[in-house]
């Protein structure tokens, strides 16, 4: 024997042993000896610390990390000896019984074991480990797989014909099932067929998994500051047995496995047999700019300022400053409204607009300062559908879409109004549930049964309507209510599935003279800073403060929200007709709470204030506004930004009004929901 190979055989036992890697190993002999049943393979996963093995013996280190398979054969020796000594397992024959799965912890942060899934070449000729990242994009169903199976010799006087495991077929990384089993096989004594002995095949849980590098998400958006071209490509990811449905579609992992090749009839397929998954949450940012932290120390004297400038200057490199504030503001709230918590506080824009062009432009531009902004290409499926696998197992895949990609972020669908009936009703479902089902009929993909596969939607859905064109489509309404929009061209349930409908438009109902010039002057000059605020509020500050904002922690003052109960109870009770009952939907309670949150998180505050809950219903009734009309609390038509903001003086107006809207409520409160007790502060 290689005297390396049996110094290597003692570490292994010492590492066992000081590990509890050994302790585990004998409770798991333990399960098989208790079931009294004999395997063809018995199958073991000792997991590992790199680092601990390689202080241990440096050469046994790099052996494992360079050549795992061969590894575990010196680790199948050591446990095989173990058993014997033991009397561990009784029904064990030979050794080659014994399949080990080395799992590594962690892999040394070096490059060379980074496997990026978007570089060329892609090396996957060395089977060793490697660590890997990317977004799931695609999810077979679980089928089987044979870890290990049994062989007779067919000749009745070949040794090989006895009943015992001397002819054991393993399953290998990379390697497909005909390379386990098949017919063909010969015995290396007399060279007669071998045929499998069936009782002895021990079957495994396998799924198919198609991940791609992250960088997709930036070819997804539709618009980008990061002009780099770079090549994107699938991978197919096998996870095996225990690993069997920890993935999720739509989530980003961290993976460690080994790659290898399988052969698919003509074409070969790279692919990687996934040891350990690891869900990746990248941190972020613990700070936000200087300018930003100047910004608000300046408008400290006023819950309303910051927000309120904040909105004013966003989106300089698209609009001109002061235009389009409120749906502006209401952007911000949905980008910091976003998180991939299953029970997360939605907030979803649905916009009235004759300006569909500059609309576009800006909503393409918001979705860049989320890391999952995604612009929903028309050719493609909003949410998820079923496709065969690719690979030749005849089961079903289940295809990521737009919705799921964008999962913990932004995704815009674009105009409404483009989409058929059954996709809208789709969409009203999900904005309902937050959830879609996907249909696989067993017979179709080799089942015996139906299949419905539930996927969350974690995300926030951007929409806008050309008023222009919908009222070309249709005979619009006459007997409109005052304040009322004619958007009969989108289903009701619908509209009211948005969490705010916003009507942006300027008052002669053409564009205002700035946002004229600013288009010209972007035509001539695409790269110009056409205003000083762009220059002191990157859109890469803005990147930064949204993510920092978002990940803020924020819990309701009880003035908050007896505010928001007080004003919900009271627009039930005004907002209701004699044959539906009230107009207001079941929902608007959450999106307030929202809003509120929302906008508390735009302060940089953890606390949301009576003055974030007056913000909140305003937005929210200038929404019901256009869909049922006005109430009579009677807010403005812009009621967020009455007027431009120009100055200090004018911010100053601006507080002025909005404590007069914090009064009004009061009494709109007092007279419609009398059992609500609000705080006033009398001056």
């Amino acid at each position: 024997m290689d005297p390396e190979i049996q110094k290597m055989r003692e570490v292994v036992l010492v590492y066992l042993d000081r590990s509890g890697g050994l302790q585990k190993f004998v409770h798991d002999c333990k399960k098989y000896n208790d079931s009294k049943q004999s395997y063809a393979v018995y199958r073991f996963i000792i997991s590992f610390n790199p680092s601990d093995i390689a202080e241990l013996d440096a050469t046994l280190g790099n052996y494992i990390l360079h050549n795992p398979l061969q590894a575990a054969q010196i680790f199948q020796s050591v446990c095989f000896v173990a058993i014997k000594t033991l009397s561990l397992i009784e029904q064990l024959q030979t050794e080659a019984q014994i399949s080990i799965l080395l799992k590594p912890t962690h892999l040394p942060p070096l490059p060379s074991y980074v496997l990026s899934l978007s570089a060329y070449p892609f090396n996957y000729t060395s089977q060793r480990f490697y660590m890997s990242e990317g977004i799931v994009i695609a999810m077979g169903t679980v089928t089987k797989y044979t870890q290990g199976a049994r062989f007779l010799c067919t000749e009745e006087t070949c040794p090989f014909s006895e009943g015992r495991f001397r002819c054991i077929r393993v399953h290998c990384p990379g390697a497909t099932e005909s390379a386990t089993v098949r017919t063909d096989f010969v015995c290396s004594l007399c060279s007669s067929p071998l045929q499998e002995d069936m009782k002895f095949r021990v079957l495994g849980d396998k799924q198919i998994v198609e991940m791609i590098d992250a960088k997709i998400l930036n070819a997804l958006k539709g618009y980008s500051i990061d002009k780099s071209h770079f090549r994107i490509q699938a991978f197919t990811l096998f996870l095996r047995d225990e690993l069997a449905n920890k993935m999720t579609i739509g989530n980003h992992y961290r993976i460690i496995g080994i790659p290898a090749c399988v052969q698919n009839g003509l074409q070969m397929t790279a692919c990687i047999e996934v040891n350990s998954v690891q869900l990746y949450k990248p941190n972020g940012p613990s700070f936000v700019s200087e300018n930003f932290k100047y910004l608000l120390s300046l408008t400290s004297s006023s819950c309303w300022r910051f927000t309120a400038v904040l909105a004013n200057i966003f989106a300089s490199q698209v609009v001109p400053p002061g235009t389009y504030n409120t749906l502006k503001l209401a952007i911000l709230l949905s980008l910091v409204q976003t998180c991939e918590k299953e029970n997360a506080d939605y907030l979803d824009l649905l916009i009235i607009t004759s300006d569909p062009l500059v609309i576009d432009r800006l909503l393409n531009y918001s979705l860049c300062l989320l890391p999952r902004g995604i612009r929903h290409p028309p050719s493609s499926d909003i949410f998820p559908s079923v496709s065969k696998d690719k690979h030749g197992t005849g089961s079903a895949s289940i295809q990521a879409c737009s919705a799921v990609l964008a999962k913990g972020g932004i995704c815009y669908i674009g105009d409404l109004s483009s989409y058929k009936k059954d996709k809208l009703e789709l969409l009203q479902s999900v904005l309902e549930s937050r959830t879609t089902t996907v249909f696989i009929p067993g017979k179709k993909y080799g089942e015996e049964a139906d299949q419905q596969v539930t996927v969350s939607v974690q995300t926030n859905f951007w929409s806008f309507v050309d008023a222009d064109s919908s009222s070309k489509k249709h005979i619009q309404k006459e007997n409109f209510l005052i304040g009322q929009m004619d958007v009969s061209l989108i289903p009701v349930n619908l509209v009211d599935g948005f969490g705010l409908l916003i009507y942006s438009e300027f008052p002669s109902g053409r564009l205002s003279s700035p946002v004229v010039h600013h288009t010209l002057k972007k035509a001539i000059n695409p790269e110009a800073m056409l205003y000083k605020v762009s220059q002191q509020f990157r859109t890469q500050d803005y990147e930064e403060f949204i993510l920092f904002a978002r990940n803020l922690q924020v819990e309701l003052s009880s003035e908050a929200e007896s505010l928001i109960q007080g004003y919900y109870l009271a627009s039930r009770r005004v907002r209701r007709d004699s044959i539906h009952g009230s107009t207001l939907s079941a929902s608007a309670l959450k999106i307030l709470i929202s809003l509120a949150k929302a906008h508390a998180k735009l302060s940089l505050r953890q606390r949301v204030l009576e003055e974030d809950a007056v913000i909140a219903i305003l937005l929210l009734e200038s929404s019901l506004t256009l869909k049922h009309g006005t109430s009579p609390l009677c807010v403005a038509p812009n009621p967020v930004f009455p007027f431009d903001l120009s100055d200090e003086n004018s911010l100053q107006q601006r507080d002025i009004y909005l404590m007069q809207c914090h009064h009004q409520l009061v009494k709109f409160i007092s007279a419609y929901s009398p059992g609500i007790h609000i705080n006033t502060n009398e001056e």
